[in-house]
């Protein structure tokens, strides 16, 4: 050690240790705080996520069912759609789940009683959220285990359809104006192969002609047999579920859509992608996002794979699709290799310029959640996630549903997860891993500091502070304001169990705008449009899908959080046809209804 500072003068010997002092808080400050948010006591934590778990209260006793006896079969792991769909166009979300079912080799006991399961929304501000079983509509596939679920207008008759995916033949759900359902698959079509297994689908108008046309993710190829082969074993635990690289890949389907009867063009559309220099099939889709990337009047789609690289299907606009996922940067993480791809969102993420355009991506346990950020307008992005925030936090759990929405009502879009592992006993393998994860919750904090933009949320608040962050195995994850007290409620699915149902306690009544939009006789729910409000001279946008995430749909109303102070100045809506329309001085808190005027 050098004499002069071991003997030297005491204030400089002071300066010294405080210098080193200064550098062990920072380094611990990144070591035990990697979102990159520095919390200085209470006042600097971000805003509580008060929500609180309401599914018993709230009368939902669904209970998923996978099959899973023991035998270790691939599907038991991959359910849990869930949709918040106004069915009855009273104004409020109501609420459908995907159901699995029991295997028909096992004959342990019956099978369950449904398939698809409903739910009306019969909230009031007096008695809070409150859902009624209406098992009249409920509907039962045999041979059918159940996955996802898309919301959409087919036939333009101004009711919402469903689409329901699964291992086996899906079906085509038509409205019967909210008095009942009608499986129409036969007459319609979109019922694809009974060997198939679909997962995630999507409702946009791909070839420009104003209906809705229909892509659909297909998984592995998949059967008992292949399993059995297969026979995946994993350390202590013996037979495991195996991972998706030991099977075959699919192509996709894409059901035009012709006089409300849909037609399978997947091949002839440019949506069919093979292995280099094969004819096998590539692609192990789960999730699904419908947007329009270039911003050149005309729906694109984003595919996420899993264990193989991600699709971008580029419009053409003549009916058919380009993929370039390599092209992008989407296809792989930032050293060019492929993660264990699952749900998928995308958002404006601020000020509403083009170059913010963001798309997250849920991978598998250690493979961060992906954040790819448009970077040049010839669509190129990067995965920012670590830079933004979101990279080093979410990198152990497994993330499966994503979704942005504004929890705190500022004015930003923050991004949830839903996590929980596929293996039951992978806690006994000692790698910290565990079967229940709790969700993951990112603030979004743009404009607040330089270099700074999410922050989690989950390290200032705890499963005591909150029942967002109790341990699940979540699967899908979606949001609605259900009792229409401005703020966004929540639904997380878990495989095999009950689904978490979170009313949101912000109580910050006048600080958010509802806005619903209705569309053109062709496309009534207006799918594809695009909102933008300007709130105190910054602008935020959203694009009008239900589809988020992973096998689910969120409700198609926009909420805008306002903050403390802000003012809603305008709302500009870009519809699907390319028509603007813009509403100066819109209320400054409760709903508005825009409609479709050429």
């Amino acid at each position: 050690m050098n004499s002069s500072i071991e003997h030297g003068n005491p204030i400089k010997r002071l300066g010294l240790i405080l210098v080193f002092m200064g550098l062990l808080v920072v380094v611990a400050f990144f070591v035990f705080n990697p979102s990159g948010t520095m919390t200085l006591g209470n006042a600097s934590k971000p805003p509580l996520p008060d929500f609180t778990d309401v599914t018993e209260l709230a009368g939902v006793d669904f209970v998923h069912e996978n099959g899973a006896r023991g035998g270790k079969w691939l599907p038991e792991t991959m359910g849990g759609g869930v949709a918040f769909v106004d069915w009855d166009q009273d104004g409020d979300a109501d609420l459908v789940f995907v159901n699995g079912s029991r295997w028909s080799w096992d004959e342990s006991g019956a099978e369950p009683e449904s398939s698809v399961v409903f739910y009306r929304n019969d909230s009031n501000p007096l008695e809070g959220i409150r859902m009624t079983r209406v098992q009249e509509f409920d509907f039962f596939f045999k041979d059918f285990q159940g996955m996802g679920v898309a919301c959409g207008d087919f036939d333009s008759d101004g009711w919402t359809d469903l689409y329901i995916t699964g291992l086996g033949r899906n079906r085509l759900l038509r409205n019967l104006e909210g008095t009942g359902w009608i499986d129409v698959t036969d007459s319609m079509g979109g019922g694809g192969e009974s060997t198939a297994w679909s997962t995630s689908a999507v409702f946009a108008d791909g070839d420009g002609d104003g209906d809705l046309d229909l892509l659909v993710c297909n998984y592995v190829q998949w059967n008992r047999e292949i399993d059995e082969q297969i026979n995946y074993r994993l350390g202590v635990i013996g037979r495991a579920y195996g991972p998706p690289m030991d099977y075959s890949g699919t192509q996709p389907y894409y059901f035009r859509n012709e006089d409300a009867r849909f037609v399978e063009v997947a091949g002839e559309s440019g949506f069919h992608v093979n292995q280099p220099g094969s004819e096998e099939p590539l692609g192990k889709g789960l999730g699904v996002i419908a947007t329009d990337l270039n911003q050149d009047g005309w729906t694109d789609f984003v595919v996420a794979n899993d264990t193989v690289r991600n699709f971008v299907f580029r419009n053409n606009q003549d009916g058919t699709f380009s993929e370039i996922g390599v092209e992008t940067g989407v296809a792989f993480d930032n050293f060019g290799a492929t993660r264990g791809a699952m749900g998928i969102d995308m958002a404006w993420l601020e000020d509403g310029g083009a170059d913010d355009l963001a798309l997250a991506i849920g991978n598998f346990a250690n493979e961060m959640t992906a954040l790819y950020v448009m970077e040049t307008p010839e669509l190129f992005f990067a995965d920012q996630a670590i830079q933004r925030g979101v990279g080093t936090s979410s990198a152990e759990a497994l993330t499966f549903g994503v979704c942005f929405f504004d929890y705190d009502l500022d004015g930003k879009l923050d991004l949830l997860t839903a996590n929980g592992h596929i293996e039951n006993r992978i806690a006994e393998l000692g790698s910290g891993q565990t079967y229940q994860q709790p969700a993951h919750l990112f603030r979004n904090r743009s404009g607040a500091a330089q270099g700074e933009f999410f922050e989690w949320v989950n390290a200032s608040w705890s499963v005591e502070d909150t029942d967002l962050f109790q341990p699940v195995v979540g699967r899908g994850a979606a949001y609605a304001d259900l009792d229409l007290d401005g703020d966004l409620d929540l639904i997380i699915t878990q495989v095999g169990e009950r689904p978490l149902l979170l009313r949101n306690n912000l109580n910050q009544a006048g600080r958010s705008v509802r806005i619903t939009l209705k569309g053109s006789d062709q496309n009534p729910e207006a799918l594809g449009a695009i909102v933008t409000a300007r709130i105190s001279g910054r602008d935020t946008r959203r694009t009008i899908t239900p589809t988020r995430g992973y096998l689910s749909q969120s409700e198609l109303p926009v909420t805008v959080g306002l903050g403390q102070s802000g003012r809603l100045e305008k709302i500009v809506v870009q519809w699907p046809d390319g028509r603007e329309q813009t509403v100066l001085d819109p209320p400054q808190s409760g709903a508005i209804t825009i409609v479709y005027s050429d």
